[in-house]
């Protein structure tokens, strides 16, 4: 039901918008016909406004995925760099966690590991929202930061590393059978915030699955048993990704199309010194106000990722059209 509604919704939009189009030209030719310039100045607003929803259109055509509609996790790891690699990582996770607000999902911090002396090792956030994970889902790669380091009592400019990891929720609709013998299961003491029964309870769980190298963990609930739940899923989860992930690379194979997804393929330089830019070495799209991109707007990094991860190189845009 859920596919069918949302098949309605898109058919939907394209009829009115092929109705609407079809009025604001007659409205435009009327004007015209008449010398009724009132007439043609509406018609020509009209127009202006279908090019936005046609815009919105386009951008929900890019989410074609099997997975796109669904809730996504989003882990964020450090890299070499000690204490200034961490204090990036805990720039990132805040990037994604208000970018998230701003398009209304609900966001939930799943994993916080803290750095020796600021900032994070890891985090892992869950973001819930409709087509949440076709909208991050380019975000997975190697994110690279240029600054004067705050930590640097010389002021010396660093270039710090994060890796970005995204993947989506699996539903109850798709089966991932795993075998717990091929499992490592360890708990250990949360870290941070928590009270007493976090810091004195071993409620926290990481699992292993040795055939994958895959490691999750989980430390969101007091309970033991509610985090081991949860690392489950996240488990499934990552499974699905790389099965997902094998099928795509296997699919794109000749025109090489998608992008590694490893340590060490970077894909989005941010420089805050010596002067301001963020640019994303894939598209080669760019934005000279760093500090609204850590803020959260990432909406024109993440749709020409994925243009051209559907239409490798992007598609003919609508101002092309017009």
């Amino acid at each position: 039901m859920r596919e069918r509604n949302d098949l309605e919704e898109r058919l939907g939009s394209l009829k009115k918008l092929d109705q609407d189009l079809d009025d604001a030209a007659t409205l435009v030719e009327l004007g015209e016909s008449e010398n009724d310039d009132a007439t043609e100045k509406e018609g020509v607003e009209a127009l202006k406004g279908l090019l936005s929803e046609a815009k919105r259109l386009q951008m929900e055509a890019l989410f074609a995925g099997e997975a796109d509609a669904n809730d996504t996790y989003l882990e964020v790891h450090s890299g070499a760099g000690g204490t200034e690699s961490c204090d990036w990582t805990r720039m990132l996770f805040r990037m994604y966690a208000r970018w998230a607000e701003r398009k209304k999902f609900k966001v939930e911090v799943i994993e916080e590991t803290a750095g020796d002396e600021a900032g994070l090792k890891s985090g892992t956030l869950l973001i819930k929202g409709h087509n949440a994970h076709g909208w991050a889902k380019t975000e997975s790669g190697v994110h690279r930061l240029v600054r004067i380091s705050p930590f640097d009592s010389n002021a010396r400019r660093h270039t710090s590393f994060a890796s970005v990891w995204v993947y989506p929720v699996v539903d109850d609709r798709i089966e991932i059978d795993i075998n717990e013998s091929d499992c490592r299961i360890d708990t250990y003491r949360s870290s941070g915030a928590g009270g007493q029964h976090v810091n004195t309870t071993d409620s926290a769980i990481r699992i292993t699955h040795i055939p994958s190298g895959i490691v999750v963990a989980c430390q969101a609930e007091r309970s033991q048993h509610k985090n081991r739940a949860t690392a489950w899923n996240m488990l499934r989860a990552r499974l699905y990704e790389k099965e997902l992930e094998k099928r795509e690379a296997e699919a794109n194979a000749a025109a090489a199309a998608k992008t590694d997804i490893g340590w060490g393929h970077q894909i989005r330089s941010y420089v805050l010194q010596p002067y301001q830019l963020v640019k994303d070495l894939r598209t080669g799209h760019t934005s000279g106000t760093p500090a609204e991109v850590l803020d959260g707007d990432l909406d024109d990094f993440m749709q020409a990722s994925l243009a051209q991860r559907v239409y490798g190189g992007g598609p003919e845009s609508v101002e092309d059209v017009e």
